[in-house]
């Protein structure tokens, strides 16, 4: 028996390489000015659903929400091992907070009939954790959050180990479910070779849009919006026939409500933003010397920081 496994990945700014610039004056965060990589407990999930896989047989899908970069992470996941990869990718889908993240991808989840769906624990941009238990909640699908371990699979049940901060504990559930993976999961595998060699050229409709724009701009006088949709479809299905074109579902392919989605569908505002700087005290400098060294210890000693 196989089982058809949905994971929720996601391209994240690199959080340990912030900057002045890294929020917009809207509150939001701006992308552009962090280097964008792959949500690190992400690929743990990844790895929890290859497994499953290499185990018991069936599918993994990647599922991404973002603008056409986030096929980065698509491609990653191809590279990994991942069967099938699908971005959801709309304007009307920008500034979504969780809840209308997690309402979209249900739209998209649901028409995958998964029997498994994991996401990794928490995104390091956001660190809310919440998206996975909203998204169980809209796919009215039983959670289980903080896998550590994956005990039995069998049937429609599922066994697992979750961290609970001071232990853990053993929780059975019935298929489909939402499981959420940890980090101390397991050790992500690294992109296959052989895959890397096939699916570096994957691509999505998008960005072929992309670039089929910058090269008829720069070679045709007479450019024209028919030609540059002529060519896209050229290659795209160049690409489809491959098996290298990335699906690519918006809000109107999804039948998402509008309402629920992007900003008017976000109740999360952010009001103010607040730059902290922390000063240090007063300080005094002391030479290298035996002299010094001396001195300091004796101040230490008068103000009772150590004997």
């Amino acid at each position: 028996m196989g089982y058809n496994c949905v994971v929720c990945v996601k391209q994240v700014p690199d959080t340990k390489r912030i900057t002045g610039d890294a929020m917009q004056e809207d509150g939001t965060v701006n992308r552009a000015a962090l280097p964008a990589v792959f949500n690190p407990e992400d690929l743990n999930a990844l790895e929890q659903a290859l497994a499953i896989r290499d185990a018991h047989g069936g599918t993994v899908t990647a599922v991404a929400m973002g603008l056409p970069a986030a096929c980065q992470v698509l491609r990653e996941a191809l590279c990994r091992g991942a069967d099938r990869a699908i971005l959801i990718t709309d304007r009307r889908a920008a500034a979504s907070d969780t809840l209308a993240t997690s309402y979209i991808l249900s739209c998209a989840i649901a028409k995958l009939s998964p029997d498994i769906v994991l996401c990794g624990r928490q995104a390091i941009d956001g660190d809310t954790a919440q998206v996975g238990p909203q998204l169980a909640e809209k796919l009215d699908m039983p959670v289980i959050t903080y896998l550590e371990k994956l005990d039995a699979l069998e049937g429609d049940t599922i066994t697992v180990e979750r961290n609970v901060g001071n232990g853990f504990e053993i929780v059975k559930a019935k298929l489909p479910v939402l499981v959420t993976v940890m980090d101390t999961a397991n050790t992500p595998r690294p992109p296959a070779a052989k895959r890397i060699m096939k699916f570096k050229k994957a691509r999505s409709r998008a960005e072929v849009e992309k670039v089929a724009e910058d090269l008829l701009m720069d070679d045709y006088e007479d450019y024209t919006a028919e030609l540059q949709a002529s060519e896209v479809e050229k290659h795209c299905a160049a690409l489809d026939e491959k098996g290298l074109l990335i699906e690519q579902w918006d809000l109107d392919f999804l039948q998402a409500d509008l309402q629920w989605c992007g900003r008017s569908g976000s109740p999360t505002k952010v009001h103010r933003i607040q730059s902290v700087v922390l000063k240090g005290g007063e300080y005094k400098e002391y030479a290298p010397d035996d002299s010094s060294i001396g001195e300091m210890v004796a101040s230490l000693i008068k103000d009772h920081t150590i004997g």
